[in-house]
């Protein structure tokens, strides 16, 4: 039993140590150890859960609880005991975060400020996320219920998560939804530079409507043939069966 229980503090130990390197390689403002152990509140806040949630696998009531509290209370950040987080994770900023009880979150993860990891409802056993290896969270994203994000996915700022996502996927909007990026790659900051895809099928509508509208024109003036009315509606880059929007209205595959 004390082997067990020393094992596990060695892997506490060693997780915490890999969460300060990684403060270094996510963030450019990271200039001397002594400012990122006291100034860091996402680190802060994965120091007092690892405690935390060592304490909450043994079985100790009430403490592991207080000790999340007193975090919450210190940093901004929510982090429930019970959650299990991979090592290297970064949270940055980190005011307004909020992880549930049986959120699972992967390796070299990063996750900005007003991200919530959490429910949908007050189903038992487990209802929280689990995040892949590599996954960024963008400020304000919100991912609920019992869904599986894949590697390497990134969720844009402000989205809102309900399904799951497949691994090296790109997720925004409300609902969120798969886009695609035509081989550009995003890099693991760059949580800002995300497709619009509510904007891309507006325009491809508004094409549509003037379309339309000249085709009405068109007809009231009555000056070409059938056959040219239907060339003319047929000009414009939008139709309702464009890829765009079919992917849009069905949720792009998530």
């Amino acid at each position: 039993m004390a082997q067990c229980v020393f094992h596990e503090a060695k892997q506490v130990l060693k997780a915490l140590r890999a969460d300060f390197k990684i403060v270094f390689e996510r963030d450019p403002a990271a200039r001397n150890w002594l400012e990122v152990m006291f100034c860091y509140p996402g680190l802060q806040a994965l120091m007092f859960h690892r405690f935390a949630h060592w304490l909450w696998n043994l079985g100790l009531p009430f403490v592991p609880r207080l000790l999340s509290h007193i975090s919450r209370f210190i940093t901004g950040i929510e982090i429930h005991p019970g959650a299990t987080i991979g090592h290297s994770v970064f949270i940055d900023h980190g005011m307004g975060v909020v992880v549930g009880e049986t959120a699972i979150i992967g390796d070299y993860c990063l996750i900005y400020q007003g991200v919530t990891l959490g429910g949908t409802g007050k189903e038992s056993g487990k209802r929280h996320p689990t995040l892949g290896e590599n996954v960024v969270v963008g400020a304000g994203a919100k991912v609920l219920g019992n869904i599986q994000i894949g590697n390497n996915v990134r969720i844009g700022a402000g989205s809102v998560v309900l399904r799951e996502v497949p691994s090296d996927c790109t997720v925004v909007g409300i609902p969120g939804r798969v886009v695609y990026r035509a081989g550009e790659r995003v890099g693991p900051l760059d949580h800002d530079r995300l497709p619009d895809s509510e904007a891309q099928v507006i325009r491809a509508l508004v094409d549509r409507i003037e379309a339309l509208e000249e085709q009405l024109e068109t007809l009231k003036e009555d000056k070409v043939s059938q056959k040219e009315l239907v060339a003319i509606g047929q000009s414009k880059s939008c139709r309702l069966d464009d890829r765009v929007i079919t992917e849009f209205l069905d949720g792009s595959g998530i």
